[in-house]
């Protein structure tokens, strides 16, 4: 398949600490989009078939992916690159991302119910504000707007949305976007969904590496909830780093996201280089 984005165009797609590059785009995110697309033209078959049979049209309805993994995984890299390759297709298609963050329960909300310490659990989300926004994408109901989270401010940015109109394509990302339960998940509106693996360990490692980036990037801007990290010692940082990580991610990727992993259509398993080394598809 032929490339479609330049090496400028990946570099600038990669989140803090991921080391993708073109040779792996070329390689991994290309056949994806390909395989996506297969897909997504069989959904638009059904949907016309679907319309035949009952003899009457039907509202558009759009292609849902939802894309999961742990933190510093490197989910956020893998949805931006999609939504590009897959709107680069000769038809064209809009295609819009959304990341569940925005769905977080402002800080306030989760000071007041005692679970500031476990933001990115599914308790901190507002699952039926989030259920109720993608039923409505998949009901075709447009304009459709999503809240908007800030990683500098470390909190929902008030008054300010995402606006979804009509798109071909949606692209969910979020860390427990694959659970289920008893009555209506978000999951059960997803047409495919992909989960991002690696070894803890390493992601662990990759979590670390991305702190001690940030430190020297984003945590220096004064108005950063973190400000305070930039005048840590490395040691110091490792060390919060270090409890960050077994306090808050791993219990949250053990209990609760690694065990939406075999949920998934299709899992991207990388090396400790952070490349994909294995792609796991569903058949059935």
């Amino acid at each position: 398949m032929p490339q479609v984005l330049t090496r400028q165009e990946v570099l600038a797609l990669r989140a803090i600490g991921d080391e993708i590059d073109i040779d792996e785009v070329d390689d991994i995110y290309l056949p994806l989009s390909r395989l996506l697309h297969l897909r997504i033209e069989a959904h638009q078959a059904l949907e016309q078939a679907t319309s035949t049979f009952l003899g009457t049209a039907l509202p558009h309805t759009p292609f849902v992916i939802g894309i999961a993994g742990s933190v510093a995984v490197g989910k956020s890299t893998t949805a931006r690159l999609l939504q590009q390759l897959l709107s680069r297709w000769e038809s064209h298609p809009k295609v819009d991302l959304i990341t569940t963050d925005g769905f977080l329960y402002p800080t306030a909300e989760l000071q007041a119910r005692g679970i500031l310490q476990r933001k990115g659990f599914p308790e901190s989300y507002d699952r039926k504000a989030l259920l109720r926004f993608l039923s409505g994408v998949k009901a075709g109901v447009a304009p459709i707007h999503a809240p908007v989270y800030s990683h500098l401010i470390y909190d929902r940015v008030p008054d300010e949305f995402v606006t979804v109109n009509n798109p071909d394509i949606v692209i969910v990302e979020g860390l427990n976007v694959l659970q289920t339960g008893s009555t209506l998940m978000v999951s059960d509106l997803f047409d495919f969904s992909i989960y991002v693996d690696a070894d803890v360990a390493d992601i662990e490692g990759w979590f670390l590496t991305r702190m001690r980036k940030l430190r020297a990037t984003a945590f220096k801007n004064p108005n950063s909830h973190f400000a305070a990290y930039a005048d840590l010692t490395d040691s110091e940082l490792e060390a919060e780093g270090r409890r960050i990580w077994q306090e808050v991610n791993l219990p949250n990727l053990v209990d609760n996201i690694l065990p939406t992993r075999p949920r998934a259509s299709l899992i991207l398993q990388k090396g400790k280089n952070h490349a994909v080394s294995r792609v796991l598809l569903r058949k059935m």
